[in-house]
């Protein structure tokens, strides 16, 4: 492989959370995936963002929630977060990246965060092209899904607040794609930060 292919490779993996989005212009018109409905059976899509970089597309982030989602204390509320992969990523990486995301927004302990990795490593898949990562945030617990298949849950509060805090939390790395999530923002078709 070339030194732009392995250096495009490598800023993907790595910078899989913390990149600047490219907004989709409109969301589309689809019906929640089986593991949102499962949980959140009157769930409407909130909002849809494209996250980009170098021009490559990394994954179309989707947000579903029964109700309007309060700006100000979101992961107390019901939703499911859908990721669908662009590319190939490998699971370790996409773990470690969202802790290093998780500790930027919060300070978790080292315990906690060596706890932490270990279970994102143990549950996020390594994904291909075309592959759904899913989270849903109910009743306290992170629950996980690949392709609409159970992973496992996360019955822990902080954990949760962080994990999706990622996206959601007014901390967040892409303040812009947490608006168009939330629905508040406007769509810049083919912008950036």
């Amino acid at each position: 492989m070339n030194r732009l292919g392995t250096v495009t490779r490598r800023a993907c993996v790595l910078g899989l959370v913390a990149l600047p989005p490219v907004l989709a212009a409109t969301a589309p018109a689809r019906r929640p995936p089986p593991e949102i409905e499962q949980h959140l059976p009157n769930a409407r899509l909130s909002g849809h963002a494209t996250l980009r970089f170098l021009g490559l597309a990394i994954y179309d982030i989707r947000l579903w929630s029964d109700a309007p989602l309060s700006r100000d204390d979101i992961v107390q509320q019901p939703f499911g977060l859908e990721l669908e992969y662009a590319r190939n990523l490998a699971g370790d990486q996409i773990a470690q990246r969202s802790l290093d995301e998780m500790q930027r927004i919060g300070k978790p302990t080292g315990e906690q965060a060596q706890r932490w990795l270990a279970t994102l490593k143990r549950l996020l898949p390594d994904v291909a092209a075309g592959d759904r990562l899913t989270g849903v945030n109910a009743s306290g617990r992170a629950l996980f899904f690949h392709n609409a298949r159970a992973l496992g849950a996360v019955e822990d509060a902080d954990f949760g607040r962080l994990f999706f805090g990622i996206w959601l939390a007014p901390a967040t790395s892409e303040p812009r794609l947490r608006e168009q999530l939330l629905g508040l923002g406007t769509l810049a078709s083919g912008g950036t930060r």
